[in-house]
């Protein structure tokens, strides 16, 4: 089968198509033939291997000193189960999933073995108005944007602001606040404005022409996708009782939290863990019910996945970079891409 190395951390060009065995589900565990992957920011901080310091050398030490020890990225698919291990019960032969592959990755690959509940990951049957390149979008950006979210227990009403809305991450948590009846506002550059009007963002802040951190205006909740502007200056956003959410802290966030919870009110909450079984199965439901919908930018073959890294990291991004990997007829029960 033909998988994407990384065979070293630096650009883009150190990623190379190769052949390689294709996997043999252990007795817990199944084979999917992936249709379709993405390419995530974290997928590109990874081969970068962009990290806070205070973080850096633990996970040099977890991935690779000096070469990352899990060569294939990826971090979500949908696709198909082609086999099942004989102690698997949940999944069939012939089941669409889409699922979040956790720590192990693995996803820019034709083939893939997975447990039914992946290890820091997870995986369902696919929604049915989905194609398989929608499907893939979700698992990863939607799953750890319901989780954040939920941990800021947003009430009905409430002012929620999205810092970074246009990108993978954002898109969802714009969506799923809404679903909660939350008040959004979403902040991201011009290009991504309109999209995010179209999502339901009640407002938009075009960050290239004003910080919103200069206004008077506070919030019950800050998801800080991006970390663009200082943390201790979104916190002064946020009312009496806010939460301010960070996917992506460095150090000052560190100190922040622990500062914030020692002499305040607001709370600042800096991870969580990825989304469950439950929540793609959560996710899946909205998406049916026509309430959540994943936003597909642009999508490259398996060849191109070094093309996809340089347009997932040039900022220009809206919603999701998709990898389509195998060749499929069109399904008339599939979605259009929107």
């Amino acid at each position: 089968m033909k998988a994407i190395f990384c065979t070293q951390y630096g650009p883009p060009d150190v990623l190379q198509v190769r052949e390689v065995e294709k996997p043999t589900p252990k007795p817990n565990e199944v084979l999917i033939r992936i249709h379709a992957t993405t390419v995530s920011a974290a997928d590109c901080e990874l081969r970068r291997f962009d990290f806070p310091g205070w973080v850096w050398l633990p996970v040099r030490l977890w991935f690779g000193l000096l070469k990352p020890r899990v060569r294939v990225f990826g971090q979500e698919l949908a696709g198909e189960i082609e086999e099942t291990g004989e102690e698997a019960r949940s999944f069939k032969k012939g089941d669409r999933v889409f699922a979040a592959t956790g720590m192990g990755l693995g996803a820019h690959a034709e083939y893939i073995c997975l447990l039914e509940t992946p290890m820091g990951g997870a995986m369902a049957r696919m929604p049915s108005n989905l194609s398989f390149e929608e499907a893939a979008a979700v698992p990863y950006g939607g799953g750890e944007a319901l989780q954040f979210l939920r941990k800021a227990n947003i009430q009905s009403g409430q002012k929620v602001l999205i810092n970074g809305a246009g990108g993978s991450f954002g898109t969802f948590a714009v969506q799923l606040a809404k679903c909660f009846g939350a008040q959004v506002t979403a902040v991201d550059s011009t290009l991504k404005l309109d999209m995010l009007r179209s999502l339901g963002a009640d407002h938009v802040i075009d960050y290239t022409r004003a910080d919103f951190t200069d206004s008077q205006e506070t919030y019950d909740v800050i998801f800080d996708v991006v970390r663009n502007s200082p943390s201790r200056r979104m916190v002064r956003s946020l009312r009496e009782n806010g939460t301010y959410l960070t996917a992506n802290p460095g150090f000052a966030e560190l100190m922040l939290s622990l500062r914030t919870s020692m002499t305040g009110k607001k709370k600042v909450i800096l991870g969580v863990q990825s989304g469950t079984n439950k929540d793609l199965e959560y996710l899946r439901d909205l998406i049916e019910a026509g309430k959540l919908r994943p936003v597909v930018d642009r999508q490259f073959p398996l060849e191109q996945t070094a093309e996809a890294h340089r347009y997932a990291e040039s900022g220009q991004k809206k919603g999701n970079v998709v990898i389509t990997i195998a060749p499929h007829g069109h399904d008339p029960c599939a979605g259009d891409n929107p």
